[in-house]
């Protein structure tokens, strides 16, 4: 019991010590606080900036963060803490009724400090309130004033962003050279934000536009409607034109989505380069899909390539509209069909009328056959086969009879190999130019003047690509191509054109040239073929044979050309205009008129942005929600066909594993080979499936 009761008077005691300590401790660091606090307010400073400085930097270490209240220059300053006053409703809308459920940090802290500049012309401090309301902060990071982002720091968000570099990357690199930044990546969006406004200055987004236009001496052009809302933009690069200008044989044409915040569909016109490479010849902002868009966007580009300069081949899609434009505007201009969307067109409308994938890829190959077909006998003898073979479906010929033949010339061997089209029968250069813009562009809530910066960017990049590939193949001679035959090509003609030199040369070399020269090499690559290399035997391949579009060996890519005057370059275009349009019996009088009348005063600020349209095509079912800001484009039904979930035991579409015609084969096999009745003793006769079916008792 003794020990008991000293056990507990030892307990007691060391309680009792240990508080002392501890009032001791805290009555030491108050005191240190208050001979610090007056340390501070007995100093002085030589300047405004310092006296601030200093301050923060004294309670910031004790876990507060200090704002200015109130000012006045060479006068005084008010310093208080960033949690003081009272939130304001600004918005005068209740808080269970405002879309965005935010919160405040003002907690009505009543603490403050004041400095004043004395006669003598130091400044010191005077002490008003040193209480705060609330606890001092571990983690500084929760306050917005300690995420800001030093002038250099912006400096370098501004130059990082023109180049295209992604936030969370430039958040990236500012920890990098600052190890302890509290930035987070809405800091880089708000410094983002605040150097674009800074820019845009006191003019709208328009007036900018057609100012950034006139500096970097773009070709453009613009529409409008009766309420002076943009309907159409039409605008190239000058390096764009450069090479525009240079290649002017084979385009592909095709829209895109998803670029702009106004969702104005942008018409991309690729061009096609001596190495084979893609470039952007062109954008058109359009109001809709329609023949009047496209009149006006192609008579733009046809400015562009010249006085009476019209491409060989236009490369597009089934646009019906862009295919009767290109037909008026380029009269002589051969229209081919993308034979890849051809065959996905006919995935998505044929495919759910065959239930076996073996018959469905018979079907597959019995299109390739017409579509490839050489010369127009075999074309009308493959077709034929193909309505007797097919006859039984005629959802399928009624689909390829109405829907594809009618525009037969337009993707059929038998007609396209006799064009001069470089290879290309598909769009996939559109594609892929779609795909590399998006990449810049990274979101689709840019308006026009983001827009523009990104595709400079993209152009700027792809030029320099090509004038450093065509300088790297004036000085390298392809191993293959080493020899006395190719002589007078060297350094002259492209390394692709001399690729396909080289495959025809091979032919001739193993003999396996073909008896009857079809003319197709020739006309289609502007390259001389295996038969025309065997009359060369023993010589050199002229360079006369080989086609412009692959010569490297012009200057032309070292200047930019001749800039052109902005405005004589929207005279002349309404000039081309009222010509085109007075031939023309496509477009209405009315549509001329209103065209013509909309001469453009680039100096005018009445033009207004254009009004949002919806985007092309139905919303899908069960698809994200709208406000997404990602430029993926919208599936298309090919895609939703190809990604059907297939049954996982024939790997077939239109039914599951529990349908499955095989499922139901080897379950009555089961059911016949596997005996479950039951013997005298109650026990049951079972089957082992793997002693060749033979039942055995247990």
């Amino acid at each position: 019991m003794e020990d008991k009761l000293n056990i507990e008077s030892m307990m007691e005691k060391n309680s009792t010590e240990y508080l002392q300590q501890q009032n001791t401790e805290a009555e030491s660091q108050e005191c240190n606080e208050q001979r610090n606090m007056l340390d501070l307010l007995s100093k002085k400073f030589q300047t405004h900036d310092e006296l601030i400085v200093h301050v923060r930097n004294f309670f910031f270490e004790k876990g507060y963060v200090l704002s200015i209240q109130s000012s006045r220059k060479d006068k005084y300053v008010t310093i208080g803490c960033d949690l003081g006053g009272i939130y304001r409703n600004r918005h005068c809308v209740p808080f269970d009724k405002r879309q965005r459920k935010t919160s405040s940090r003002l907690r009505n802290c009543s603490f403050m400090i004041k400095g004043k500049k004395q006669d003598e012309g130091f400044w010191t401090l005077e002490e008003k309130n040193n209480l705060h309301n609330h606890e001092a902060s571990v983690d500084m990071s929760g306050h917005s004033s300690c995420r800001r982002l030093s002038k250099e720091e912006i400096s370098s968000v501004e130059t990082m962003s023109k180049s295209g570099i992604a936030p969370r990357h430039i958040l990236t690199s500012l920890r990098q050279k600052n190890n302890s930044l509290q930035a987070v990546s809405r800091s880089v969006y708000n410094a983002k934000a605040k150097i674009y406004r800074e820019n845009l200055g006191c003019r709208t987004i328009i007036q900018a536009l057609f100012e950034e236009f006139g500096d970097g001496d773009f070709t453009f052009n613009v529409q409008h409607n009766e309420t002076g809302h943009l309907t159409h933009l039409f605008f190239a690069h000058p390096l764009s034109i450069t090479l525009t200008r240079n290649y002017q044989n084979v385009f592909v044409m095709d829209c895109t989505y998803k670029t702009n915040k106004y969702k104005m569909p942008v018409l991309d016109i690729i061009g096609i380069s001596s190495l084979n490479s893609s470039f952007y010849s062109c954008f058109a902002l359009l109001e809709k899909e329609c023949e009047q868009d496209y009149v006006w966007a192609l008579d733009m580009f046809k400015i562009i390539l010249g006085d009476n300069v019209q491409p060989s081949v236009i490369v597009s899609d089934r646009e019906l509209a862009l295919m009767n434009t290109i037909r008026v505007v380029f009269p002589k201009t051969i229209n081919l069909l993308c034979v890849w969307h051809i065959k996905k067109n006919i995935l998505a409308n044929c495919k759910r009328y065959f239930e076996v994938q073996d018959e469905w890829n018979s079907f597959l190959s019995s299109w390739n056959g017409i579509i490839y077909a050489s010369n127009e006998v075999e074309y009308a003898e493959n077709w034929k086969q193909f309505e007797g073979k097919y006859a039984q479906k005629q959802n399928v010929i009624n689909y390829t009879h109405g829907t594809w033949l009618p525009y037969h010339e337009y993707f059929i061997s038998a007609w396209t190999e006799k064009h001069l089209h470089f290879g290309n029968r598909v769009s996939s250069r559109a594609e892929s130019a779609h795909a590399k813009l998006k990449r810049y562009l990274q979101v689709y809530t840019g308006d026009f003047c983001q827009l523009k910066d990104k595709i400079c960017l993209a152009i700027e990049n792809e030029f320099q690509e090509i004038k450093a590939h065509l300088a790297t193949e004036r000085l390298h001679l392809p191993h293959c191509c080493n020899s006395l035959f190719f002589k007078n090509l060297t350094t002259r003609v492209s390394k692709f054109a001399m690729r396909q030199l080289h495959n025809q040369y091979e032919m001739v070399k193993y003999g396996k040239v073909t008896p009857l020269c079809k003319g197709h090499f020739t006309a289609t690559m502007g390259l001389p073929c295996a038969h025309k290399m065997m009359s060369w035997k023993g010589g050199m391949i002229p360079l006369d044979f080989i086609h412009s579009q692959w010569r490297i060996d012009s200057n032309f890519i070292s200047s930019l050309g001749e800039t052109r005057n902005r405005d004589d370059g929207i005279q002349e275009m309404f000039t081309e205009l009222q010509y085109k349009y007075q031939q023309c019996p496509l477009v209405q009088k009315e549509y001329v008129r209103e065209t013509l009348s909309q001469c453009i005063d680039i100096s005018t600020s009445s033009y207004l942005e254009p009004t949002i349209q919806p985007h092309k095509g139905r919303p899908i079912k069960n698809a994200r929600k709208n406000n997404s800001s990602t430029t993926e484009h919208i599936p298309s039904n090919f895609e939703m066909v190809e990604n059907r979930r297939r049954c996982r035991v024939c790997k077939g579409v239109g039914h599951n594993s529990r349908t499955c015609k095989e499922t139901i084969v080897v379950d009555e096999l089961d059911s016949r080979n596997m005996d479950f009745s039951m013997n005298e003793g109650g026990q049951s006769n079972l089957v082992d499936l793997n002693l060749d079916y033979n039942p055995i008792n247990f």
